[in-house]
């Protein structure tokens, strides 16, 4: 018994050796976001509000990952390119060709992004409805009336090879038209202004529609916000609205 009782102790004092000789697991938290000028607004609603038209995981992720990168790329930019954050989104949105040519090509991505996503929570929220005062007007003018125009939108955001965006852009007169950018082009780089975009990027939709864009395009009428939609267009024919 006592030669037992001595082998287990000598085992039992080799195990402790070893375990003392192994590296710590460090568990590593995730880095916090860089610091800067450019930030990213929460949600005007819950995740879980543009339920079932929108899961509530990808309004989780689509903001707080996809949206939330844009944001900390720009953010390191500017430590070493000040300038994109010295003038309003549009401006610098318009005048690419006047950045750096070794930033141009990510700022034209990340704040295309950045001023896409903003629009695009803004314009969003539960309810659904119709629109109605001006903008109804304005749709029946220049798009031939709802139905033709939600057809059309649907039509033209299916028509997207890839990934990309379809908008409805507004001038000073109020006037609207439909046209698609490509990957997070803006129509801010064309010196206009969306009065509403839908992000047809598949990150926006895949979790719960997988392939079918074309049923995202027609259940997300469901969460436009008439109403923010609405003060757009007025803020538009004001020259007020930013992104």
């Amino acid at each position: 018994m006592q030669s037992v009782t001595r082998r287990h102790l000598v085992a039992a004092t080799a195990g402790l050796a070893v375990t003392a000789l192994m590296p710590r697991i460090v568990v590593a938290q995730a880095p916090a976001p860089p610091a800067g000028p450019f930030k990213r607004d929460p949600l005007p609603y819950a995740a879980n509000a543009l339920e079932p038209h929108i899961d509530a995981k990808t309004m989780e992720i689509h903001p707080e990952r996809h949206h939330q990168a844009y944001v900390n790329n720009l953010n390191n930019f500017a430590k070493d390119h000040p300038q994109i954050a010295q003038k309003p989104i549009p401006e610098v949105l318009a005048k690419l060709s006047e950045l750096p040519e070794a930033i141009r090509t990510g700022v034209r991505n990340n704040l295309g992004g950045h001023a896409n996503h903003t629009m695009f929570w803004q314009i969003m929220g539960p309810g659904g409805g119709k629109p109605s005062g001006e903008v109804a007007a304005a749709i029946d003018r220049d798009l031939g009336g709802l139905d033709k125009f939600q057809n059309d939108f649907g039509a033209a955001g299916g028509r997207v090879f890839g990934s990309g965006w379809v908008f409805v852009t507004v001038d000073r007169a109020g006037k609207l038209a439909i046209e698609t950018k490509p990957n997070q082009d803006s129509p801010l780089m064309d010196g206009k202004r969306a009065l509403i975009g839908n992000d047809v990027w598949e990150h926006a939709y895949y979790l719960q529609y997988q392939n079918r864009r074309a049923d995202y395009l027609k259940a997300w009428w469901n969460v436009v916000n008439w109403n923010k939609v609405a003060e757009r267009y007025a803020a538009a024919k004001a020259g007020t609205l930013a992104v």
